[in-house]
């Protein structure tokens, strides 16, 4: 059962430990390993284009851009529509995109960030699914410049086998999230998150249909 956890900056993060059973999630990570194209591709960091520290895939119906990079439109395989149609009748969010990030061990890592791309609209509704090792995941807010404050509301939330994570309400404008680099960690990590993608790149929503979701 998703249990919500309330931020400061009007964010939330709801939270499932145990949405999938052990096995269940065994099956489910060793089908996308063999079935999903992976790959490793250069994002631009400060200017500067780096490969990304990590594999990726995706699927959606529409083009998504993040990073100075484009992801084309690429048809939901069976798999991955099934996971999509069971997310969005779970939050009653009409997800239309998927973006599978593959750590393949502690030294693959996500950079401190914010999906607040245009294109998904004003405070979006994520869901995430993680399979694997568990991994952290660290949120520090953006809505201080005070560094002793922002450290004192760090939050981190260990993201185990099978969890489910949807991160809702302000969460993209007032805080960064990130899975930090750790040596302790041997095993490899899917995780999978889901978004609507509301228009092609550049695209804007209207000022007066954006509210607190």
């Amino acid at each position: 059962m998703l249990r919500r956890r309330l931020l400061h900056g009007a964010a939330w993060l709801d939270l499932d430990p145990d949405f999938l059973a052990p096995d269940a999630a065994a099956v489910l990570r060793r089908e996308l390993t063999e079935q999903i194209p992976w790959e490793q591709k250069p994002i631009k960091v400060f200017g500067r284009e780096v490969m990304q520290p990590r594999l990726v895939s995706w699927a959606g119906d529409v083009p998504y851009r993040y990073s100075g990079q484009t992801l084309p439109p690429r048809e939901l395989p069976p798999i991955l529509a099934k996971l999509n149609e069971q997310m969005r009748a779970l939050t009653g969010v009409p997800f239309n995109h998927v973006l599978l990030n593959r750590y393949r061990d502690g030294k693959d890592y996500m950079a401190s960030h914010a999906d607040n791309e245009p294109e998904l609209g004003y405070c979006p509704i994520i869901a995430a699914l993680s399979l694997g090792a568990q991994r952290g995941f660290r949120l520090t807010p953006k809505f201080t410049r005070d560094k002793r404050l922002r450290r004192r509301l760090r939050v981190n939330v260990p993201l185990s086998d099978g969890s489910l994570m949807v991160m809702g309400g302000r969460m993209q404008h007032t805080w960064r999230h990130e899975v930090p680099k750790t040596l302790k960690v041997k095993e490899e990590r899917i995780n999978l998150t889901f978004r609507w993608v509301k228009g092609p790149p550049g695209w804007r929503e209207p000022k007066q249909h954006r509210r607190v979701s």
